[in-house]
């Protein structure tokens, strides 16, 4: 399994309908490629926003970077949505589960 860790501040004025548009749209691509397992979002008291995406393998995670519509995503996120985002891409070492 890999995990994608996704946490973001949004810019001053961001258009929060289109932002849930396009996080919608993000969502049901993500859902729909081969290796998706899980998608959730979370947000903190201090305007952080923090996604976890869960895939298969490293194939998979590569297929979902290079899609045309998410590489256009990550674009705009950069340009007009994000004030500052940090990405990590991680393989647990140790899962528990009860």
């Amino acid at each position: 399994m890999v995990v994608i860790v996704f946490r973001a501040r949004l810019r001053e004025g961001v258009d929060i309908a289109g932002l849930e548009a396009l996080g919608k749209r993000m969502f049901e691509l993500a859902s729909a490629m081969p290796g998706f397992i899980s998608y959730k979002d979370f947000s903190a008291s201090d305007g952080e926003g923090c996604s976890i995406v869960e895939f298969e393998d490293e194939a998979a995670v590569k297929a979902w970077y290079e899609h045309p519509e998410h590489r256009a995503a990550q674009q705009k996120g950069r340009a007009e949505i994000f004030s500052e985002y940090r990405v990590q891409v991680c393989t647990p070492y140790r899962e528990r589960k009860l």
